[in-house]
């Protein structure tokens, strides 16, 4: 019999076995560049990557891996990742579970043929929020309170871990009402959440705040380069001097019988002939000048901005369908739990004012406050005081309104950017006390302005979720 003690051990060594064994091999490196490591080793070309192994790249670093079914996880400069599970089941995809960690820094996913076949059972974790995918290309930037994500194909749904029943230990999408989709077809936006936010929210992808801007890629990662550059078009040949002016003797000797002297200096015999100037012939008639019309360009209207509720609420009927605008491929502006704003496909495209200021006036604004508390009805809030005006020369927003419910009044602000396309957005901090997410527009040979807002009261446990259409009262100064 082992003395408890040897015992111990060997039980411990026995765990330590199990735990080793079940580790599968989740992908290998097929590139590594600067400071990189696998664990507690350096990242080397061809090695494997187990389930579990933490993979840390240097200031200089990147590693790619790819994954055992055909995937690829790129881990880029200055960041910290986890493969946590990657259990592919071919004959089965419905047991297939594959989880993925970025601590910090930024990581780009690519779907490999498992993850396209069980996406019900595949999660992108960072520290706030859960990352779903619907057969994806995404790259996700991450600190211990924002993450922000923009989309290369297909599409991504992400949800916060704050609140609601998404926790970092699930496995699969987190689904709900504080669940925000982000697809490739929306050109120009991110998805960011931070902490404390009730939902992420569409941002414009700009400044420093983008994942390419954080970390860009390198020049060999695939899908970021546009491949061998096109070759430039030829420059059309210069003309054959020499023929040129084998043509012009011939014209002289065939009207003079001879060349002129200017004309060969290797001929010193025979009369100089001058050649005359050649004019126009005066037996022929002149032709009227004729003035081209004036071709009026046509008039393209402007991309028609569509908003409203995409669900019925307190018995009110939905004026948004959500799916057909998506399957017309119309740009989701901005999408809350009971609004949705889109601006269409087609048209001429709004050009934000370089100078000046234009203050508006609430022409309509409805909202609706949530509790968690599902024994508590949703409640109809009134909008008043409605401010919002432009500074174009320094691209920023403010907005502010007066919440009105039946006992209570609660002043809202917010200030945030506005985009060259007409898109502006604010966050629920401070001094902003709610999201924003809206656009201009230039109706009727004038200025107009949509958003939706947002926003948690936490010592109460609701949220409010509205929306509201503006018209310009001050022209551009």
């Amino acid at each position: 019999m082992l003395h408890p003690k040897f015992a111990a051990a060997s039980l411990a060594l026995t765990v330590f076995a199990a735990a080793a064994a079940h580790a599968a091999e989740a992908g290998r490196i097929i590139l590594v560049a600067g400071s990189a490591q696998v664990g507690e080793r350096a990242a080397t070309l061809n090695a494997p990557v187990q389930e579990g192994d933490m993979l840390v790249t240097g200031k200089d670093g990147y590693i790619y891996v790819k994954t055992i079914d055909n995937g690829l996880f790129i881990v880029r400069n200055s960041s910290r990742a986890r493969i946590t599970s990657y259990h592919v089941d071919q004959k089965n995809p419905a047991n297939t579970r594959i989880k993925l960690e970025l601590l910090s820094g930024t990581a780009r996913s690519q779907s490999g043929e498992a993850v396209k076949l069980a996406r019900q059972n595949f999660r992108f974790n960072t520290p706030v929020a859960a990352i779903g995918v619907r057969g994806t290309d995404f790259t996700v930037f991450t600190d211990q309170d924002t993450s922000r994500v923009t989309v290369l194909s297909g599409g991504i749904t992400i949800s916060g871990f704050d609140g609601g029943g998404c926790r970092p230990e699930g496995i699969g999408p987190c689904e709900g009402g504080a669940a925000r989709e982000l697809s490739a077809a929306q050109k120009g936006v991110l998805m960011q959440f931070r902490r404390g936010q009730s939902a992420p929210q569409l941002l414009p992808e700009s400044g420093n705040s983008a994942p390419d801007t954080v970390a860009p890629p390198r020049p060999d990662e695939p899908g970021r380069q546009g491949g061998a550059a096109a070759t430039a078009p030829a420059l059309p040949a210069q003309p054959d001097l020499d023929a040129h002016k084998d043509n012009v003797l011939k014209q002289v000797v065939a009207t003079t019988g001879k060349p002129s002297k200017e004309t060969s200096e290797n001929d010193n015999q025979g009369p100089i002939v001058t050649v005359p100037p050649v004019g126009p012939n005066p037996a022929e008639p002149e032709l009227p000048v004729v003035t081209p019309p004036v071709v009026t360009p046509p008039v393209v209207p402007e991309r028609q901005i569509v908003w409203g509720r995409w669900q019925a609420v307190l018995n009110k009927p939905i004026e948004v369908d959500f799916v057909a605008e998506r399957n017309k491929d119309a740009e989701l502006i901005a999408v809350n739990q009971d609004f949705a704003l889109f601006r269409g496909a087609a048209g001429r495209e709004y050009t934000v004012p370089e100078r000046g200021e234009i203050g508006f006036a609430l022409n309509k604004g409805e909202a609706y406050m949530h509790s968690d508390n599902p024994a508590i009805p949703v409640q109809a809030m009134a909008l008043e005081n409605g401010k919002l005006n432009f500074n174009f020369d320094q691209r920023t927003f403010a907005t502010s309104f007066d919440l009105v419910g039946a006992n209570e009044r609660l002043p809202m602000q917010a200030v945030g950017q506005v985009a060259p396309d007409g898109r502006f957005v604010a966050d629920n901090y401070r001094p902003s006390n709610m999201s924003v997410n809206g656009v201009l527009s230039g109706e009727q040979n004038g200025t107009a302005a949509r958003y939706l807002f947002e926003s948690r009261f936490t010592e109460t446990r609701r949220n409010v979720y509205g929306a509201t259409y503006w018209s310009s009262i001050t022209g551009q100064k």
